[in-house]
């Protein structure tokens, strides 16, 4: 994809990969535990996907990863799995019909999120919004990080 094997983009950003699954499985986690949704919220996976798009927008220039054709994938392969994640979540809640913190009406548009529609949304966002409207916001950071960051020496690439 862009020049770069799959598996080159998943082990570039293994780590915030893994801090998605981490922050779905404790928040999740915390709801189904009976926590309140007012204390729950604040472990949020919109803000480590928010923290990839800062962050890749730096690195892939910084670390010689690429340009702005690799940091497309990247922001792909984030959104379908934290927005995949999400989806899960409110399928769970739809067999289950138990709430959980990706159901809840206030998180749900006011009306009760445990349906396919909800989680449909989610897949639509994960597929085409989110990783277009990162990948814009993640070019601009990029932008600036070429003008204010020197390119790695040719053929060395940054730990």
């Amino acid at each position: 994809m862009f020049g770069k094997p799959v598996s080159e983009y998943l082990r570039f950003q293994r780590v915030i990969l893994a801090l998605i699954v981490a922050v779905w499985l404790v928040r999740l986690g915390l709801s189904l535990a009976g926590l309140p949704n007012s204390g729950v919220k604040w472990v949020s996976v919109t803000v480590v996907l928010l923290i990839g798009v800062l962050y890749y927008g730096v690195a892939v220039h910084t670390k010689g990863f690429g340009s702005y054709k690799q940091l497309y994938p990247l922001m792909l392969f984030q959104s379908i799995l934290g927005e995949g994640l999400v989806a899960l979540a409110i399928v769970l809640a739809i067999f289950t019909g138990r709430d959980n913190i990706y159901t809840a009406p206030e998180y749900s548009g006011g009306g009760d999120g445990k349906n396919w529609t909800h989680a449909g949304a989610h897949l639509l966002v994960a597929f085409v919004i989110f990783p277009l409207l990162s990948w814009l916001i993640g070019s601009v950071i990029l932008f600036v990080t070429r003008l204010a960051a020197p390119r790695p020496a040719a053929g060395v690439k940054a730990a």
